[in-house]
């Protein structure tokens, strides 16, 4: 099992680990502040120092309780102590947009009832799906002033970890309640002030006003009642 580091502190940008299985260029550790690729999230990239060498890391994936870093060159072996430096820049911003993503997504919801059916977060823009049923491009225009209100409050956002039934008694995690297996004990929250809670695994700012702000640049209609809504994140 390798430790997740980013799901207590996604701050940290480096770490130290030792390898505990090398085939070729495939590298898994003992912990790992590299988030894995999933939840719309992309995985991070940055470096492995090994013996004074450096390792590009290509990609971070989850292989069952591990994760796999995939580096641009074989030469680490299994029992190696390593050190993980991650390209923070391209992290930091996927913590921007994720977050931004939560917000927006509360937005919708209170203004329309509409639920999240999906996200991508990219370094360039970040995509999120809604179940809305009516499709009005001013209205959603419209919800890009409401998530720059609650940006510019500087609002805190935090992590916590609850046993599964607790965070069930919370109405927003409810609704995941026949979608995460059995086998998924403690489940993560994320909240945002008062204004939303979400279980999520994936990294965050510690404050809304991190996110600076944001731009709605395009809205579609992807089917009958799937909508998706493009954005930017200011800098």
């Amino acid at each position: 099992m390798t430790e997740l580091t980013y799901l207590e502190d996604s701050y940290m940008k480096e770490f130290e680990a030792a390898v505990t299985k090398a085939e070729g260029k495939l590298i898994t550790l003992d912990r790992t502040c590299f988030y894995p690729t999933g939840g719309g999230q992309p995985g991070d990239t940055g470096v492995l120092v090994a013996a004074g060498k450096e390792y590009r890391v290509i990609s971070a994936k989850k292989s069952g309780q591990e994760v796999v870093h995939e580096i641009d060159q074989e030469g680490i072996k299994e029992g190696d102590k390593v050190t993980g430096m991650l390209d923070w820049s391209r992290r930091y911003r996927f913590m921007r947009g994720h977050t931004a993503c939560h917000v927006l997504s509360y937005v919708v919801n209170k203004e329309t009832g509409a639920l999240i059916t999906g996200n991508q977060i990219a370094e360039d823009k970040c995509r999120i799906d809604f179940d809305l049923e009516n499709f009005d491009r001013e209205r959603i225009k419209a919800f890009e002033e409401k998530e720059n209100q609650i940006i510019g409050e500087g609002v805190e956002v935090s992590t916590r970890f609850l046993p599964r039934e607790e965070a069930f008694q919370i109405p927003s995690v409810l609704k995941l309640k026949n979608v995460l297996p059995p086998s998924v004990e403690t489940i993560r929250i994320v909240e945002i002030g008062k204004y939303d809670t979400q279980a999520c695994g994936g990294t965050h700012v510690k404050n809304t006003s991190e996110i600076k702000g944001i731009s709605i640049t395009s809205a579609e209609n992807k089917g009958k009642k799937n909508r998706r809504v493009y954005f930017v994140l200011k800098d």
